[in-house]
């Protein structure tokens, strides 16, 4: 069984696995965390590539494509990563394996035999995996990124009964949804849900909104029963306040300052013309 997702730095615990295999594992840090998992001979750990931090001797890195992700040329165009890392132990006795996580963010460990074999997380949320474990990906609609449905924000799901790593960003608060009960969650604050929860996507009135500092323009609200991970500080909304910080003094109190502007001349420019055409009738 995986460890609960609040596990304590530095304390080690134990996966066992639908095969009986012992897997050791330790969760370090505390912002910014990274997972060590013990091998034992013949045992191997897949990861996103770029994630490995450290490793012992007798572990051996490969890049190789998983044919159980499902990844392909439409990832490949939208910027996803078509390949995964394998760490394989070829000693004869234990070694291990750190995976870091790739920005200010905790790491979830999720059992997926105790999530019904399947749970859906943000883009991107996946870090490494034990065992059978399948990630799939669903296409980064960019035209229309807000969709009515889970999987508009939801676009990873992984399947299996192995063990699985996931990020999540700021702090994190496990939710126990019991059978009709309901929960209003920001949409970029979802980090994972189980598959059991019904996700309905409301928004906080006008799309116009969005233009003149729509935040919290649209939630989620999710009805039980199941299981929600819920971050505090999504990485969008992380990257987000570094880039306000980087730029103009207007930019940085007003991120939509110069759309505002761009409106307010067209709409001038608009009754400028109105007026004239009006007046030569």
């Amino acid at each position: 069984m995986a460890a609960p997702f609040f596990s304590t730095p530095f304390q080690p615990y134990v996966y066992q696995s639908p095969q009986d295999a012992m897997i050791p594992f330790q969760i370090l840090g505390g912002e910014a965390q990274l997972v060590q998992i013990m091998l034992k001979p013949e045992e191997k750990v897949i990861a996103k590539p770029g994630s490995m931090c450290f490793m012992s001797g007798s572990i051996e890195m490969e890049n190789v494509f998983v044919p159980e992700n499902e990844v392909g040329v439409w990832q490949w165009l939208f910027g996803k990563t078509v390949s995964s890392v394998v760490f394989h132990n070829n000693g004869q006795g234990d070694g291990f394996v750190g995976i870091a996580a790739p920005s200010l963010a905790r790491i979830l460990p999720i059992d997926l035999a105790m999530f019904g074999g399947e749970i859906l997380c943000q883009p991107d949320a996946f870090l490494c995996s034990v065992n059978d474990v399948k990630v799939s990906n669903t296409v980064d609609q960019r035209a229309r990124n807000i969709i009515p449905g889970a999987e508009g924000f939801l676009r990873q799901k992984l399947s299996g009964q192995g063990l699985a790593f996931i990020i999540a960003g700021g702090s994190v608060v496990q939710k126990n949804l019991e059978v009709g009960e309901v929960l209003s969650v920001d949409v970029s604050c979802i980090a994972a849900v189980t598959t059991t929860v019904n996700v309905q996507i409301k928004y906080n009135g006008p799309m116009r909104r969005a233009v003149f500092g729509g935040d919290n323009l649209v939630t989620a609200v999710l009805t039980g029963p199941g299981i929600v991970f819920i971050q505090s500080l999504p990485f969008h909304r992380f990257s987000r306040r570094i880039a306000r910080s980087v730029t103009s003094p207007n930019m940085r109190e007003n991120p939509k300052f110069v759309m505002q502007i761009a409106i307010f001349f067209f709409l001038a420019y608009v009754v400028i013309i109105s007026s004239l055409i009006l007046t030569d009738v």
